[in-house]
């Protein structure tokens, strides 16, 4: 890869199905982040579409396939559609506080009821508390953990009932979400569009241009709502990052 520093090696993953398309294997391309180039090597990986999993950064390199497109929102020039100002309204009681990345037993119970709910069965299932310690804490670059509380029905002083958190990085050039995880038992808060529209907001506010929202697959129903934070860039490899609008197989 261009520029990127000699010390990097990288790797491969063996096939694996593929959680986004029916019949088809994913690799991953893959390298370490440590020592004191982790936060440049970050940087130059995520502008080439990689994503970091704790002391890992990785891009998808199947055969065959490159339907995962890392993409990113051009976070100063969004503006919210009718049904995203529904979302901010339904959710005026939240309160967003960005803390440092420390793992708490409140977040890993919250954690445990969400991958029950939503992610039954899948491996992420088996994490114990050290796990999840590992995944929040094990970070070699700029990281913080966003807390959403209620504060409706919430006693003087109390910091309010936890029903969402973000793991976020943060990046020269934006935010990062990494992994977020809310309550199960409320689905019309439509709490994780309410995280992306708050990390929108946060990565306007200190005067980043992007929020960087992971891989979007054009026909996978699981990523449809990616397509709707416009503007949305995608990183097409050589041509750098696109307007997904200018893509003849962006889709929306």
């Amino acid at each position: 890869m261009d520029h990127t520093p000699e010390s990097a090696q990288f790797f491969l993953t063996a096939p694996l199905p593929c959680p986004y398309l029916d019949g088809r294997q994913e690799r991953k391309l893959f390298t370490h982040l440590s020592g004191r180039r982790a936060g440049s090597l970050h940087q130059l990986l995520s502008d080439h579409g990689f994503r970091r999993s704790q002391n890992l950064i990785y891009r998808p390199a199947c055969l065959d396939c490159d339907a995962c497109q890392s993409v990113r929102v051009v976070a100063n020039h969004f503006h919210p559609s009718s049904r995203h100002r529904r979302n901010l309204k339904a959710n005026s009681d939240v309160v967003s506080t960005a803390v440092a990345p420390n793992a708490s037993s409140e977040q890993f119970n919250l954690f445990r009821r969400y991958l029950e709910a939503r992610h039954q069965g899948g491996g992420m299932t088996q994490m114990s508390y050290p796990d999840y310690e590992f995944m929040v804490e094990d970070t070699p670059v700029q990281s913080i953990l966003v807390e959403y509380r209620l504060t409706s029905d919430c006693e003087e002083g109390d910091k309010g009932q936890l029903i969402a958190v973000a793991l976020t990085d943060v990046l020269n050039d934006g935010l990062s979400m990494v992994y977020s995880f809310y309550d199960p038992a409320m689905p019309k808060r439509g709490l994780g569009n309410f995280m992306i529209l708050d990390h929108i907001q946060r990565a306007r506010a200190i005067g980043s241009g992007y929020l960087y929202l992971g891989y979007w697959v054009p026909n996978s129903p699981k990523m449809a709502y990616k397509a709707t934070y416009r503007p949305l860039e995608v990183q097409r490899g050589a041509r750098g990052w696109v307007p997904l609008d200018a893509d003849s197989d962006g889709g929306s």
